[in-house]
């Protein structure tokens, strides 16, 4: 009865837990790695093949978007998850394998003329498609036995529709050890769906991290803001465009266009219109509809009884064709424009930017975070000029950020989930999916204020639940490995950071030339690669 650390450890991404017992060998969650890749992953220690099964805590991409790799590579058993994380990955998983498949077209239409091999995606729709019909649905807070000794609770985790922590019974030689699995945590008071569900007992607790270092401060008056934007930039003639996550957070800002509908808190454009634009959004849309009586919070039922939908409303447009797009744009009526990609890098949104990011009118409003590097980033931090299309477009609309109501819950929404674990206290409490320095810190805190014996694993720790001892304690091994600082090095780091900075430069040169001529395209690749060659020692 043991469990192996793959991936989440001491990294915010790539979830992945590898459990043995009671004679068979399951995996708890298989997600992509996002953003940057600090350690290294070992891979799972068995044949894909030799898998009974899968249980998935939510349908996040960093969760469950390696599930069909698992599946290309020879797994065909079932995956267990909640209703709503079934049907969400119906569509989350083919989205993740069309973005892989353009990806490798797009490699290889490069690598080709370059006499390279082809580049072969993660997977494909065929993968994704075929792990997709292994999915089981399980209701929430239902006992299900899985084998002779597993037994296995789904409970809201409250942070994405469909999520889960999962409680699992194991029992072996006449010994039973319960193992929770808090997943993604979520943050009180979130819109549409429920607050997480507080456990008071576990023998083993695998515990997420990600903003146990932070608090989210004062809860904003999110619909108050968002109305106050609207208001100003419809009196001005514009538009609000809106990139947003197409699951989660466009959902959020329909509930709160809806309230600022019902309440007539827009003066003069009483009957404005709302369009989503995004084919991801609105079929995640169409699921949050279809789970309204298993998944809403209080609130939202409370809409519900009244005939009421707390995502729909007068004025709201749903653009399915690319025709239905860009017909958005075709009049001056100010009109809200929802769509994806949420940081700007791809999509229909940058249609929308093209469009608007010229007007003084109009407003871009982003409600969610931006990485470094992404488009979005580059307008939050004030860029003058953006390349769209091949087209160099001047930036004169309004760039607005509002504060986000965050899907995961902070230092103290971690801790009083913890906490309420004290009445059946933990033997150990693994801290997983969190920044690097944030695990150590946040074991350190559950130490210190509730008395709990804590670890941060790396990835290949191997612990024996049946004796409560750590069989193999894996270090981390950084990528690339980092060389520290000494006093000798100083002016060296010191260089190295200018260069550093140069490269994050020829990044920009290189998004700006987006749209170029061919030719000129062609001769700036070559001489980037020749620079590559020179000092590639």
């Amino acid at each position: 009865m043991r469990i192996t650390f793959i991936g989440a450890t001491h990294e915010v991404t790539g979830s992945c837990f590898l459990v043995e017992a009671a004679g068979k060998k399951f995996l708890v969650d298989y997600g992509m790695e996002q953003g940057p890749n600090i350690y290294e992953n070992v891979e799972i220690p068995v044949n894909p093949g030799d898998l009974d099964f899968v249980l998935l805590t939510h349908a996040h991409i960093d969760h469950s978007g390696n599930l069909p790799k698992l599946y290309k590579n020879g797994f065909s058993g079932p995956i267990y998850a909640t209703e709503a994380t079934c049907d969400l990955c119906d569509i989350m998983l083919r989205d993740s394998a069309h973005i892989q498949m353009f990806e490798a077209e797009w490699r290889n239409r490069k690598g080709r003329r370059a006499g390279k091999e082809d580049y072969i995606p993660a997977y494909t729709m065929e993968d994704a498609m075929g792990v997709i019909r292994n999915f089981v649905r399980c209701d929430y807070d239902k006992e299900i036995h899985l084998a002779e000794g597993i037994m296995v609770r789904f409970v809201d985790a409250g942070h994405l529709l469909g999520s889960s922590s999962i409680e699992i019974w194991m029992t072996e030689d006449g010994k039973q050890e319960k193992i929770v699995f808090s997943g993604d945590i979520g943050n009180v008071d979130q819109p549409l769906i429920k607050d997480p569900t507080y456990l008071s007992q576990a023998d083993y607790v695998v515990m997420e991290s990600t903003y146990g270092d932070r608090s989210h401060g004062e809860r904003p008056d999110y619909v108050k803001a968002l109305a106050e934007v609207i208001q100003n930039t419809f009196d001005r003639g514009g538009n609000v465009v809106i990139p947003s996550f197409a699951v989660g957070r466009t959902q959020e800002m329909l509930y709160f266009i809806r309230q600022i509908k019902a309440d007539k808190m827009i003066h003069g454009h009483d009957n404005f219109l709302v369009y989503v634009d995004s084919p991801l959004a609105n079929e995640a849309t169409t699921i949050f509809g279809k789970h309204r009586y298993d998944c809403y919070d209080e609130e939202a039922e409370e809409l519900i009884a009244k005939g009421i939908n707390p995502i729909g409303f007068t004025g709201l447009k749903i653009s399915i064709t690319s025709e239905d797009s860009k017909l958005i744009n075709a009049d001056d009526e100010p009109k809200v424009i929802i769509s994806a990609s949420g940081m700007c890098d791809a999509g229909r949104i940058k249609h929308h930017l093209k469009h608007n990011l010229w007007r003084k009118e109009s407003t871009i409003l982003f409600v969610g975070y931006q990485a470094v590097g992404t488009l979005g980033r580059a307008l939050v931090e004030g860029a003058g000029t953006v390349k769209l299309f091949g087209e160099e477009i001047n930036v004169a609309a309004e760039i607005r950020q509002l504060p986000g109501i965050s899907g995961h819950a902070d230092n103290e929404g971690l801790m009083r989930w913890a906490a309420a674990l004290r009445e059946g206290k933990p033997k150990k409490v693994f801290v997983v999916h969190g920044e690097d320095k944030v695990t150590e810190a946040f074991a350190g805190r559950l130490q210190e204020e509730l008395g709990y014996d804590t670890m941060a694993p790396f990835s290949g720790t191997v612990y024996d639940l049946a004796e409560n001892v750590c069989v193999e304690e894996a270090r981390g091994v950084l990528i690339p490995k980092k060389t520290p600082i000494t006093a000798k090095s100083a002016k060296a780091a010191t260089v190295f950071d200018r260069l550093l900075a140069a490269g994050y430069r020829l990044m920009e040169v290189i998004r700006h030339n987006e749209g170029g001529a061919n030719k000129d395209l062609d001769k700036f690749a070559k001489e980037i690669n020749n620079l590559c060659e020179k000092w590639n020692r």
